[in-house]
């Protein structure tokens, strides 16, 4: 709990109550009661689930278990997921005059391999288009002479607090791949091909599904 309460201190933020939302409670008898609610509803969980504070914690996430009052008036505790340095993530499209570059990129929770956009962590002091522009030059090997904000977007608003920045960028081809990352190969794909594989559920990952909506929708995927 003395984690959890410099975090409240560090980052007031995520802490905010909204009117008619689920209530993060701070003081320790409220908290202490939503704790105690969780035990007596049991369940299989164990004691230790029914313990709200940091729950986890290393360089790239946080795992909190907050203590909530929910609108209904019950008592509860509620998990949710941040990045530890507070700055976010970026996806990056990689546009050719008539397609896209995607990666095949092996990731290890789902054990297997899929068709993505790059993306990654964004660097502390580091703005948007400057991640985005490392990012393409890791996993791609190359620059970026344009960007195209697309937005921002929260990937499970169920249990990540926090969002990664969407870009399209404007390239010619590409250079090294990341090997030591899972990138297998880069592919590309005509404007067509990319949404078709979208609607045949072969792209499957998330962030690259809405890049490419949210490019469709600014206009990049042309007629």
């Amino acid at each position: 709990m003395d984690r959890y309460a410099q975090l409240r201190t560090d980052r007031p933020e995520l802490f905010r109550n909204d009117p008619e939302g689920i209530e993060i409670l701070t003081d320790p008898a409220e908290a202490a009661a939503a704790e105690q609610a969780v035990r007596e509803r049991g369940g299989a969980a164990p004691v230790a689930a029914a313990q709200s504070g940091v729950v986890y914690a290393d360089p790239y996430l946080t795992l909190l278990r907050d203590p909530v009052r929910f609108p209904g008036g019950s008592l509860g505790l509620h998990l949710r997921m941040l990045d530890p340095a507070g700055v976010p993530g970026v996806v990056v499209l990689p546009l050719l005059a008539d397609g896209v570059l995607l990666l095949e990129h092996y990731r290890h929770p789902t054990r297997s391999w899929h068709l993505e956009a790059p993306r990654g962590y964004g660097e502390p002091g580091a703005d948007g288009e400057q991640n985005a522009r490392r990012e393409l030059a890791e996993e791609l090997g190359v620059g970026a002479p344009e960007l195209v904000p697309l937005g921002p977007l929260y990937p499970d608003t169920g249990l990540v607090a926090g969002h990664v920045l969407l870009y399209a960028a404007r390239v010619s081809g590409y250079g090294e791949l990341d090997a030591a990352e899972g990138i297998r190969r880069a592919v590309r794909f005509s404007f067509a091909e990319a949404e078709q594989l979208v609607a045949a559920g072969r792209i499957s990952c998330g962030f690259t599904v809405a890049v490419l909506y949210r490019a469709r929708l600014a206009g990049l995927l042309g007629q």
